[in-house]
């Protein structure tokens, strides 16, 4: 078998002689032992191209078989128009041998993208177990906490009034109710007291008419009393007697507070422990997933409500949750009502959505009229600015 000359070594120049130039003519005569072919030559053998036998015409191959791309084209169009039976195959009349892989494996991406498409759809509308974080906090009582909510739901129609018990009433009406409870507000803010003792002395105050009639001079005593009432109840440091008598700008006496005081406990037969939307709120918000945003939100809504007499028609628990579902359309500017808030709220979307309508509008005008109190309340940096929120007025069709 032959060789070739490259590897015969007597064809080498020995490394010690000088190397030639380039353009000498030592150089040709060295050239002349390779017995390589040209370069040259080889092109004009392989190519045929006469004045740039370096060179490859690109683009006239390309055009060649362009055109002879577009000349199979039309053939097989032509083909197919003459053909008078036209038929569709499905992929799976063929045997699995027979189809491409390719096809195996966009089925199975698409089949899988499917299920993934599924599992997120399943799990954004799962209920999710809130309690589980609380499991070694005793404060907590995940043991019993759904037990007490129950309770709470059963029992919050014991708290609840009439919503015509005003009709009864032939000195005072609801703006008069209104007033005292956008003052009792700011009072509440003032000595700092706790958010269960402000929802606690309202309910006391419309149990309190709901059963006497007070002339409208006694109003004012009633509010600053059932304030008392609920402070005794729910905090640590109670405001003292005197705190209210000056609050109340010296309209009435010590006795005369005391005296009403008895009067209200012995109408309302010592019943403290009723459930306000408070109770309601704070587990609701859970449910929610809520943020401190939120959060505030949801009490300026809610706490807007407490002014208006005609809330009063609402059981607490679908107060509470129509506040968040409010105060969540607000934030987020579209409906938002997971199966984790229905399922611990009791309540859908529709059942929510006449009492959140009605938000919408104490929303859109708390900053306007005589009654600002809970307004300029949540406009502070401790409220986190909540009352400057955009009211949802999408759910109001505006």
């Amino acid at each position: 078998m032959g060789g070739s000359n490259e590897n015969n070594p007597g064809l080498f120049v020995p490394l010690n002689l000088q190397r030639p130039r380039m353009g000498g003519s030592n150089f040709v005569k060295d050239m002349g032992l390779n017995q390589r072919r040209a370069l040259a030559s080889i092109n004009q053998n392989i190519v045929g191209a006469a004045h740039f036998p370096c060179v490859v015409n690109k683009r006239d191959s390309s055009e060649e078989m362009a055109a002879e791309m577009v000349s199979n084209k039309q053939q097989c169009y032509e083909e197919t128009r003459k053909s008078k039976d036209c038929s569709v195959i499905e992929v799976e009349e063929y045997d699995d041998a027979a189809i491409p892989m390719f096809v195996k494996h966009t089925e199975a991406m698409l089949d899988e993208i499917d299920r993934m498409e599924v599992e997120m759809e399943d799990a954004e509308d799962s209920i999710v177990d809130i309690d589980c974080g609380d499991l070694k906090d005793t404060l907590a009582v995940v043991e019993y906490i759904d037990d007490i909510n129950a309770y709470y739901k059963k029992s919050e129609s014991s708290g609840c009034v009439s919503p015509t018990y005003m009709d009864r009433q032939f000195d005072i009406n609801e703006k008069m109710r209104a007033i005292l409870i956008d003052w009792l507000i700011e009072v509440h803010y003032k000595f700092e007291l706790m958010e269960e003792t402000l929802f606690l002395a309202i309910n006391l105050i419309d149990r309190f008419l709901e059963r006497c009639t007070v002339i409208r001079k006694k109003l004012q005593l009633v509010g600053v009393t059932a304030m008392l009432l609920a402070c005794k109840y729910e905090e640590v440091s109670v405001p003292l007697v005197e705190d209210f008598v000056l609050i109340s700008d010296n309209a009435y006496t010590r006795i005369e507070v005391l005296d009403m005081e008895k009067l209200m406990v012995n109408t309302l037969q010592f019943n403290m422990s009723v459930p306000t939307p408070y109770v309601f709120m704070k587990r609701f918000l859970k449910a929610a997933l809520s943020d401190k945003k939120l959060e505030l939100l949801s009490f300026f809504i809610i706490e807007v409500c407490l002014v208006e007499y005609e809330m009063l028609r609402f059981p607490p628990s679908l107060l509470a949750a129509a506040a968040i579902y409010t105060a969540q359309c607000s934030l987020y500017q579209f409906k938002q009502w997971s199966k984790t808030c229905e399922w611990h709220t009791s309540y859908t979307e529709d059942q929510l959505l006449e009492c959140s309508r009605m938000m919408v509008s104490f929303h859109q005008k708390a900053g306007y009229g005589k009654l600002t109190g809970v307004h300029r309340k949540y406009s502070t940096s401790k409220f986190g600015y909540a009352a400057k929120a955009e009211p949802a007025l999408f759910l109001l069709g505006l």
